[in-house]
C-alpha cells in the first residue's frame, strides 16, 4: 500500500477524533471533513479541507448530501494496484482517500491485519444499522396490515439480530462445550446480562440459564419472594411478609433438591436471610442487592456466585424468544399471559374460599415457570410439592406428592394445562388437595368437574395455558 496522502473524517460521535486528526496532521496527511467535525478541527487549529471544496459541490438538503459524490466514493473505492482503476481515477480527477492510526507514525502505512479489523468493525456497524431499519419497517408493515387471528399479533416476515460478545463463559451445558454470553450490539447491556458479579467462580452456561429461570419467577411477585431453581425448574418458591420467611418456606418445599441450586430474591438480601441461606450449598444467588452484612456473611463462601441485578433486573422478558432447530430457528413471543380475575370461572358446586383462591393464584404463577407437564401443590404462600416435565400429567401429580416434605392436607393444586382425565385430580385429592386451578378445555372437562363435585373439591378454570418446553 502506498503512503497515506489523504483522510476523510466526518463523525457523529466526536470522542477522541480531535487527537486522531492532530496525529494525522503531524504526518502531513491532508484531512477532508464536513459540518461540525470540520468546525471542531478548525477551532482547534487543525488544517482541514471541506468536502464541498474537494468535490466542487456544496452541501445540500440540510447536510444530508455532502459526501455522496464520485470524487469521494471513487477516492475511497478505487483499487490502487490495478492499472485500469488508476487510469480512470486520473481521467476523472479522483484523488485517493485513505485512513489511519499509530501504525502510520511507525511504518507510514497500515498493515493488512489492521485494515481487515477496521473493515470488520465498519461492516458490523453498518449491518446492525441496516438490520434495525429493516426490523422497524417490518414492524410498521405488520401493524399496517394487521390481521387478527385469535388476537395473536403478527410476527415479522424477516428478523435481523446483531449481537456482540459480552462474556466468555466457563463452559456450555457440559465442560467439553464452549459457550459465551452475547448481547444486542450497539446498546448497553441490561437485565440479567447486565448483572454485576460481586464474588464467586466464573459463570457457566447452565448458571445463566438457571439464573434466568430464577429471576423471571421471582419477578412475578410483589411481596418478598424467594425462588430456588434446580435444573431449570423451581423446587421451592414462597411469597411471605419477610425475605427470610420466604426463603425458609421455599427451602422447606424440597430441601434435598435445593442442594447445589440457584436462588433468586426480589428484594435486597439482608443479614437475617443471608444467615439462613449460608447454611445451604448454593451455586448462585441473584437479587437486586445485598446489604453489607449479607456480603460479609457470603464472603466466607469463596466459590458462591453473587449477582446484583440492575434496576430492570426484575422486569419480564418482552423480546422475541428464539430456539434453534436443524436448518432453522423457531421464534415466538414470550409468555406474558396474566390471570384476569373477571375471566376466572368457578366450575364446581363448591366455591373456593378466599384463602384457597389467593393460594391458587400464587401456585398458578409458579406453574408458568415449571417445565410441562407441570403440577404445583401450594399452601400459605409457598410451594409444597412440584412435579415437572413428565410425559403424563398424573405422573407429575405423583411426583409432586412424592417430593412433598410436609402434609398436603388442605393444599391447592395448579396445573399448567388441562387435566385430560380425572385420574390426576383423584391422585391429588388422595394426598389432601382441596382446590384446583387449571385452564380447562379438555373434551373430558365434564368428567373432571363431576369428579371434583363427587369429592367435594373446588375447581377454577383460567382459559389460559402455560406450557413451557
Amino acid at each position: 500500500m502506498a503512503a497515506v496522502q489523504r483522510a476523510l473524517i466526518s463523525v457523529f460521535d466526536k470522542s477522541g477524533v480531535l487527537d486522531f486528526a492532530k496525529r494525522l496532521a503531524a504526518l502531513k496527511i491532508e484531512i477532508l471533513s464536513t459540518g461540525g467535525t470540520a468546525k471542531l478541527f478548525r477551532d482547534s487549529g487543525v488544517a482541514v479541507k471541506d468536502v464541498s471544496e474537494f468535490t466542487g459541490w456544496p452541501e445540500m438538503l440540510g447536510g444530508r448530501v455532502k459526501t455522496l459524490h464520485p470524487k469521494v466514493h471513487g477516492g475511497l473505492l478505487y483499487r490502487r494496484n490495478l492499472p485500469e482503476d488508476r487510469k480512470q481515477a486520473a481521467e476523472h480527477g479522483i484523488a485517493p482517500i485513505d485512513r489511519v492510526a499509530s501504525e502510520l507514525e511507525k511504518n507510514g502505512e497500515t498493515s493488512l491485519a489492521t485494515r481487515l479489523e477496521l473493515a470488520r468493525k465498519v461492516f458490523a456497524t453498518t449491518s446492525r444499522y441496516d438490520g434495525l431499519i429493516t426490523m422497524e419497517l417490518e414492524r410498521l408493515a405488520a401493524s399496517g396490515h394487521r390481521v387478527e387471528l385469535a388476537a395473536k399479533p403478527i410476527l415479522p416476515e424477516r428478523v435481523h439480530f446483531a449481537l456482540r460478545l459480552q462474556q466468555e463463559l466457563r463452559y456450555g451445558e457440559n465442560p467439553h462445550q464452549s459457550a459465551a454470553l452475547y448481547v444486542p450490539a450497539g446498546k448497553t447491556a441490561d437485565g440479567l446480562a447486565a448483572a454485576k458479579q460481586l464474588q464467586g467462580k466464573e459463570l457457566s452456561y447452565n448458571n445463566l440459564v438457571d439464573l434466568e429461570a430464577a429471576r423471571s419467577l421471582a419477578a412475578e411477585f410483589k411481596n418478598p419472594a424467594a425462588v430456588i431453581i434446580k435444573h431449570n425448574n423451581p423446587c421451592g418458591t414462597a411469597e411471605q411478609s419477610t425475605l427470610r420467611d420466604a426463603y425458609l418456606k421455599a427451602l422447606a418445599s424440597d430441601p434435598i433438591s435445593a442442594f447445589g441450586g440457584v436462588l433468586a430474591f426480589n428484594r435486597v438480601v439482608d443479614a437475617a436471610t443471608a444467615e439462613e441461606v449460608a447454611k445451604l450449598f448454593a451455586e448462585c444467588i441473584a437479587a437486586p442487592g445485598f446489604d453489607s452484612k449479607a456480603r460479609e456473611i457470603f464472603s466466607a463462601k469463596k466459590n458462591l456466585r453473587l449477582l446484583e441485578l440492575p434496576a430492570n433486573g426484575l422486569d419480564p422478558e418482552r423480546e422475541l424468544q428464539l430456539k434453534r432447530i436443524l436448518g432453522g430457528i423457531l421464534i415466538q413471543q414470550p409468555d406474558l399471559g396474566e390471570l384476569e380475575g373477571d375471566k376466572l370461572k368457578i366450575v364446581t358446586k363448591r366455591q373456593p374460599t378466599a384463602e384457597e383462591m389467593s393460594t391458587m393464584k400464587f401456585a398458578w404463577k409458579v406453574s408458568k415457570h415449571v417445565k410441562s407437564n407441570a403440577i404445583v401443590f401450594a399452601k400459605d404462600g409457598a410451594t409444597l410439592g412440584v412435579g415437572a416435565g413428565q410425559m403424563s400429567r398424573v405422573d407429575s401429580v405423583k411426583i409432586a406428592v412424592m417430593k412433598a416434605q410436609s402434609s398436603l392436607e388442605g393444599s391447592v393444586v395448579a396445573s399448567d394445562a388441562f387435566f385430560p382425565f380425572p385420574d390426576g385430580v383423584e391422585e391429588a385429592a388422595k394426598a389432601g388437595a382441596k382446590a384446583f386451578i387449571q385452564p380447562g378445555g379438555s373434551v373430558r372437562d365434564n368428567d373432571v368437574i363431576a369428579t371434583c363435585d363427587r369429592l367435594g373439591l373446588a375447581m377454577v378454570f383460567t382459559g389460559l395455558r402455560h406450557f413451557l418446553h
